[in-house]
């Protein structure tokens, strides 16, 4: 695997259209599993998560085809019940497959999961929903063990808002028998996504995107065709970026009201955004950034997934800034990289607070997880001089052609070698 040298000091300009969502994308793609009927979807993104998902998938039975930038999935029959470790280390999503698999076969063994170094992120509200359902549920030697005659409706309260405990939860709860109500549901627009999908499929799911969702389960679901959102991340990533290093980009297929908590956030620093329709359009100095604080909440709150990011536009402002994070509980790790870097940040329990603004210096850093890699990347475009970032991986898992449309905007960026190829996935 190369790294990938960023060159600072230029501002970026020009046009960025937005991917498909990755943390849309793959529940939707897992959502397959429920009907043995072919499902269409559209706008799904290059991605390094997508092709595990595909992996994983064809271990299930999924046949799956690309056309462009459409995926056709179809399960007319499944050929294992076991989602292995071997998937589900790389990709957290992966657990998400549990409750399909119960839906549809009554049996699921799946590997505790990993993903991302960011903090404690357990199962336990996914298997207590699951066991309410009716699933007997038994976990050892690293595996989740569950099998039921037919999943029953049941009254749900999650103890956190737990985005993939809410969609693993709808998923499972389409094909059971009666009537599901999960309350303190997570109200993210990927879990609106996830309904949208169902409901094409003949799911009958009201209440996704509030705190009470209710699934009135149905006996089969057909195959449906959806667009995936885009992917609200990644915009904010390139606003965040264009906020540090200056100058003009419009940013198309974007939904402007799933960045309102970023939006505000960046004009109180100084950057002036409009939205038209799909579009954002947002311009921004150099320099002057006042200090600021971000607290990371579940939707619509900031997003845990763009405050490292802040971080290292932070690193600019004058004075004392502080990140907190509600949501995850260690997802700091990426501010080691930026000490590397000249930034003055230290980490106290869930916050870093950071000192400004600190010139930052071209370095050697490394990209601890997914969001830490983008951080890094917009370092390295406000850097002196030139910064080379390894354990790309993460950023593939999650960002298409970040290199390429960076590049469009005048960002002189690139690989030390060549990327990994998705082609075949």
């Amino acid at each position: 695997m190369g790294q990938i040298r960023v060159y600072g000091g230029r501002p970026l300009q020009g046009t960025v259209r937005i991917s498909g969502a990755k943390n849309a994308v793959l529940p939707v793609m897992v959502a397959s599993l429920l009907t043995e009927e072919p499902c269409y979807l559209q706008e799904v993104p290059r991605l390094l998560d997508v092709v595990t998902c595909c992996h994983l998938l064809r271990s299930l039975g999924t046949e799956i085809s690309w056309q462009g930038r459409e995926m056709v999935l179809s399960t007319p029959r499944l050929a294992g019940i076991e989602a292995p470790y071997e998937y589900v280390r790389q990709m957290r999503a992966s657990f998400l497959v549990a409750g399909p698999l119960l839906a549809r076969a009554g049996r699921a063994v799946v590997a505790l999961p990993g993903g991302c170094a960011i903090g404690s992120r357990p199962v336990d509200q996914h298997l207590k929903g699951l066991a309410a359902m009716g699933a007997n549920i038994e976990v050892a030697h690293g595996l989740v063990r569950a099998h039921c005659r037919r999943l029953r409706g049941a009254s749900i309260y999650l103890d956190l808002p737990s985005v993939g405990a809410t969609e693993n939860l709808i998923m499972a709860a389409s094909l059971a028998d009666g009537v599901t109500v999960i309350e303190n549901a997570a109200c993210e627009p990927e879990v609106v996504d996830l309904a949208n999908f169902l409901t094409a499929m003949g799911a009958r799911v009201s209440g996704a995107g509030t705190r009470t969702v209710r699934i009135e389960g149905v006996r089969r679901l057909s195959g449906g065709r959806h667009t995936v959102i885009p992917d609200r991340i990644e915009a904010g990533t390139y606003l965040v970026a264009v906020a540090a290093t200056g100058g003009r980009v419009r940013l198309e297929n974007v939904i402007a009201e799933h960045l309102t908590a970023v939006t505000a956030k960046l004009q109180e620093l100084g950057a002036r955004i409009s939205a038209t329709g799909s579009t954002l359009v947002i311009e921004r100095e150099p320099g002057g950034y006042p200090a600021s604080n971000v607290r990371a909440l579940p939707y619509p709150g900031f997003p845990t997934d763009l405050q490292p990011q802040m971080a290292a536009l932070l690193t600019q402002a004058e004075g004392v800034s502080v990140i907190t994070d509600n949501v995850f509980d260690s997802r700091f790790l990426y501010t080691e990289e930026l000490r590397r870097m000249g930034a003055n940040i230290r980490n106290e329990g869930r916050s870093a607070i950071i000192g400004g603004p600190t010139p930052l210096t071209g370095a050697q850093v490394r990209a601890t997880d997914l969001r830490a890699g983008a951080a890094l990347v917009i370092a390295g475009l406000v850097a002196e001089g030139e910064t080379e970032i390894g354990q790309i991986h993460h950023l593939e898992r999650g960002y298409e052609d970040l290199v390429g449309k960076l590049s469009s905007l005048g960002a002189v960026i690139g690989y030390t070698a060549p990327k990994s190829h998705f082609l075949g996935a």
